[in-house]
Order: C-alpha cells, then structure tokens, then sequence
C-alpha cells in the first residue's frame, strides 16, 4: 500500500474586526499617517483633507482604537472633565476654554456633569472617567468635597479649579478676595456707611470665600458688619432678596455675589420706586456678557474665566508631558473691578 504523506494544516488567519487605517486611507486617497493626525485632531491638516478622511472613515464605519493608539504613543488622547451646573456663567466660559486648548493639543474632552457637588458624587464621577482611559482630569469645582473626603486616583494628572487643594493637587483660581475687598472699598470710599451682602448659597466654597473676604474688609475699616442674605446664583434670588431688604431705608450700597442675582436686586429696587444709584447703589461679580447693557450698567468684579480654562489645561498638560505632578502648584487669575453706572455716593 503507498503510503500518503502528511498534510499541513493551513496557518489559521486572524479575523479582522472591521475596517484598518489602511482601507480608510485607501479610500481617502491619503496616507495612513494622515488619517492618524485626523483621528487625534491634530491640525496640520488641510480642510478638504480632513473632509475626505472623515467621509471615509463615516462610510466605512472606523473608529479609532484608542488602546492601540495608547500603546504606541503612551497615552489615549483624552481628557476627563467633572464639572457642577453647566448652565452657570463661569462653568460655561472656563469649560468652552478647556476645549479649545484640547483640541488645539490633539486631545478630547470627556464631560460629566454632576448632579450635586458632593464628594460621593465627585468620586463616582471620577471612577466613570477614569474606567473611559483618560489621560489626565480637570475638576472645574469640588464645592463641598475636601482633599481627605474626595477619593481621586494617586497616579493620574489632576488639576482643580479650588484653592483648597493647595498641596494635595496643583490648582488654578481666580483671586476672589482681592475683586470682594476692592469692590466694598469701592463702595466706602463713595461715602457708604457699610455694605449689605447678596452671597451665594452655602454649600459654594466661592460664595463663602467672598463673604469672608466682605467681612475682613469691613472689619478692618471698622464698619459694622450687616447679617448677610443667602441666594442661589438666580436673578430671581436676587429679586427675592431685595424684596426683604430694600424696605429698610438704611441700606444704600449692596455688594451681590454674582451680576445675575445683581440684575434681580435692580428690578426689585425699581419696582419699589428706588433709582440706582441715587438711593442704593449696587455691584455686581464676574461681568457676564449682560452687565455692562442693564440700566443702569452694572458696576461689577470681573472675572477671566477662559484665562482659568486655559491655565486649567496648560497645567495640566505640563504634567502628562513631563510624568511628574505639580502638587504645590497654584496658579491665581487676577480680577479687575469694573466702574459702571450702578454705584455712587449715598443718598443725602
């Protein structure tokens, strides 16, 4: 009987999963390297380029492998932002700024807002970036959260828009102290008597570093100290505060925390027959985009919030480039006291 030889059992192939950088590439009419610049975002690409790259890889259903990418540059392209009430004023402008500069360095953002600014919600949010392969993490707030409550991941870069994480992560703030104490000053030196205080609500570290910084002014001038009025942020808190404390003929300066509790106070002094500033004057904080268009124009704190975002993730990228945190470092935005037409000296 002949004998049959062996045969070889064929080399198993790998299955491909879905469309490579290559067949993008193909039907592009573009190097592969040129569609990876397009996946990472960076910008030395031609804008009919990148149309036809995206148009490609659209059609063919690609997406980037992030872990891959991971791999071969040391790092996924990505960063994590935790951020409380998007809706407010310097979230927004301090969140648009953080998204320019990543784009700008070829990253993404991914954006979690929390519903409270506890810790535990602070932390889980935390957790659910950090399982997305995050590169580094920006806290725009921690509010209520604590260096010893909040639980963050010992190697990630982090940087945070909070003071008190002086020596625990590297921080980026504005001077708030500096624009409260010019603000009362302001007010005193127009002949005010004292100044009533508008503050934000008490779960805010902001809001309660500007009370503190309202009462040491005072203090030091040796004025008294009025009980101060709690609000939420709103122009009807704002409003609602007025409501109660303009029926007392003694007060003719009020410092609110913010311009839209500012703007609220103003309609409750005009609904009262009280013209601003001849019988009250009132100041305002942040100068949003609307103060200076009120009537009469909001005297207000000003407050650079794209500076913050972008020394946000300028700190931020220092780290993931270099490997080494920035733990005492603290950046401090200065604020700038803007003179309108709402203060002026009291009422004779």
């Amino acid at each position: 009987m002949d004998s049959v030889a062996p045969t070889e059992s064929p080399t198993p192939t790998r299955k491909r999963l879905g469309p490579s950088i290559g067949d993008v590439a193909r039907l592009a009419g573009v190097s592969s390297q040129t569609v990876s610049r397009v996946s990472t975002g960076a910008e030395r690409v031609r804008p009919e380029t990148r149309d036809k790259v995206l148009a490609a890889m659209e059609k063919l259903g690609y997406s980037p492998n992030h872990a891959a990418r991971a791999l071969r540059y040391g790092r996924f392209g990505s960063i994590g932002v935790i951020a409380h009430h998007l809706s407010r004023t310097g979230e927004f402008h301090t969140i648009d700024a953080l998204v320019e500069a990543a784009r700008k360095n070829g990253f993404t953002v991914n954006l979690i807002d929390v519903e409270s600014p506890s810790s535990d919600d602070v932390s889980v949010a935390v957790q659910r970036l950090t399982h997305q392969s995050i590169d580094g993490l920006v806290i725009i707030r921690a509010e209520t959260a604590t260096p010893d409550t909040l639980q963050l991941p010992r190697r990630l870069p982090i940087v945070v828009s909070d003071s008190r994480f002086i020596g625990h992560h590297p921080a980026v703030s504005t001077d708030q102290r500096a624009g409260i104490a010019q603000a009362v000053r302001h007010l005193l030196d127009l002949g005010h008597n004292t100044v009533h205080h508008l503050a934000g609500p008490a779960d805010s570290s902001p809001a309660g570093v500007r009370i503190q910084a309202w009462q040491e002014t005072l203090t030091s001038h040796g004025r008294p100290v009025p009980e101060v009025l709690r609000g939420d942020w709103s122009a009807a808190s704002g409003h609602a505060a007025g409501a109660k404390l303009l029926d007392d003929a003694s007060v003719t300066a009020i410092l609110c925390a913010n311009d839209e509790m500012a703007a609220g106070f103003m309609r409750a002094a005009h609904e009262r027959g009280l013209r601003v500033p001849h019988d009250v004057s009132i100041i305002g904080f942040d100068d949003i985009p609307l103060s200076p268009y009120l009537w009469p124009p909001l005297t207000t704190v000003r407050q650079d919030f794209s500076a913050v975002g972008t020394a946000l993730m300028d700190v931020l990228f220092r780290q993931i480039r270099s490997g080494q945190p920035l733990t005492d470092h603290r950046t401090t935005i200065p604020t700038e006291l803007i003179v309108r037409g709402s203060t002026a000296a009291p009422r004779t």
